[in-house]
């Protein structure tokens, strides 16, 4: 993701920063977890081009429930069912079978014509057996929940309104705070003089 002027954005340079503090580059074995959009895989491919690509597997379901509606309605217990067989030919690597599936309604569904493509795209980031048996994880779920706790839990509170500029301010303090690197902050920080003189 770059700008118009050829720069990273500000999300890449943070994203390489954490990478860095963090020893990313030199592992061993590099994984990026996403949702599937391809600006994760663009970026991803430029700055990591060895790292494992994966879509996270709840996002993945999430497209298959809304296919299984689309068909047969919402709550029924033919989409249910059709949505827990669709679940277990994607976590057991039954690929075939999965687009098989779709392609069975992509004429009649505009939902299954997109789950379809989504998922021919992705194909080679939907290995869950294998990255399972690889010791992978395949699922974003502990990132997102520690993002509630982060950034919800503070910002979203009743009543409460922030500007851009604000809401950075505070989350970087916050995460300063939860990630133990609360006193680094204040070492980094330019000395300044106090804002005025007792008289």
């Amino acid at each position: 993701m770059r700008d118009t002027e050829n720069q990273p954005s500000d999300f890449a340079q943070r994203v390489r920063r954490e990478a860095r503090r963090r020893g990313f580059e030199q592992a061993i074995r590099q994984v990026v977890i996403g949702d599937g959009a391809p600006w994760i895989w663009n970026l991803t491919s430029e700055y990591y081009p060895r790292a494992i690509q994966i879509v996270d597997l709840y996002h993945a379901k999430s497209h298959l429930c809304e296919v299984a509606q689309a068909i047969y309605g919402a709550g029924t217990t033919l989409s249910a069912q059709w949505a827990k067989r669709r679940h277990a030919e994607l976590e057991s690597d039954k690929f075939d079978a999965l687009l098989k599936a779709l392609d069975k309604h992509q004429a009649t569904c505009k939902q299954a014509e997109d789950c379809l493509d989504y998922f021919v795209k992705n194909r080679q980031r939907m290995r869950y057996a294998h990255f399972r048996s690889k010791g992978l994880c395949v699922t974003s779920a502990v990132v997102e929940a520690g993002c509630k706790v982060t950034v919800g839990a503070r910002l979203k509170r009743a009543g409460m309104h922030w500007t851009v500029r604000g809401a950075n301010a505070i989350l970087a303090l916050r995460c300063y705070r939860l990630s133990g690197r609360f006193e680094d902050f204040w070492e980094r920080r330019p000395k300044t003089r106090a804002c005025g003189s007792r008289a």
